[in-house]
């Protein structure tokens, strides 16, 4: 399919959004009971789940820092997650990078120093694969570090954009990824605005970058008042079962 296609003369994609629309975005958190947090996102098709285990004792000795807690964090596709089955492995190329973008993404963020010589584990498990995979598990580990309680100085909220003919467009699916289309993913701490991630993969024009950088940064501060709301129904729901 042609970048033509995928916007429409009157400014609708390829699934009826318009350019700076987020696709839909459904939440939940502590969905394991025997995990200490876990979070289900779903973005649009993009199904991720999140479990967190930890602070606990480090599972290698070697590894050990005496002033602060490691991070580790395990990323994995199911097979079935494409329209087409494909395996791939934990320790596969891509599966790696993107558990390495997720981690370098948190250890900043984590108060990791009030847990010396321990470590936290961060598993993500992708069940459906529609496109801004690195966003929903950036957004689902954010939402299971909360439900287990580890300290962090903000949310982590992460978006992406892109740009199809000349025109910024947010939070792109499956299918405008895979058409060539240009994704910059931009992972921000809402109250301070810091940008603590920037992830990008093809060419895009240097008059485009700050365009595109800031549709994203909107886009996730709209992620963030999703997942601020599921946190704080979640909290409320607890209180209420303490006081009932």
């Amino acid at each position: 399919m042609s970048r033509l296609e995928l916007l429409t003369p009157e400014g609708l994609r390829i699934d009826g959004r318009r350019a700076n629309e987020l696709r839909r975005i459904t939440a939940k958190t502590s969905v394991f009971s025997q995990s200490d947090g876990s979070a289900y996102i779903e973005q649009g098709n993009t199904k991720c789940l999140a479990a967190v285990y930890g602070p606990r004792e480090a599972r290698y000795r070697q590894q050990v820092l005496s002033d602060r807690a490691i991070l580790n964090v395990e990323f994995n596709v199911a097979p079935f997650s494409f329209s087409e089955r494909k395996k791939r492995s934990k320790n596969d190329k891509r599966s790696l990078e993107l558990a390495s973008f997720i981690r370098q993404t948190f250890e900043p963020v984590i108060l990791r120093s009030q847990f010396p010589r321990s470590q936290i584990d961060i598993y993500l498990q992708v069940f459906q694969h529609d496109g801004g995979v690195l966003q929903c598990c950036i957004n689902a580990a954010t939402m299971a570090l909360i439900d287990a309680g580890i300290p962090m100085t903000d949310y982590v909220c992460a978006c992406s954009a892109g740009c199809i003919d000349k025109v910024p467009v947010l939070d792109l699916n499956n299918l405008e990824e895979s058409s060539d289309t240009p994704e910059l993913t931009v992972a921000i701490l809402p109250r301070s605005g810091k940008v603590n991630l920037l992830e990008m993969e093809s060419r895009l024009h240097i008059d485009k970058l700050q365009t595109v950088m800031e549709l994203a940064k909107e886009g996730c501060l709209q992620v963030h008042q999703v997942l601020n709301g599921v946190i704080k129904q979640n909290t409320k729901y607890l209180m209420d079962r303490l006081n009932a």
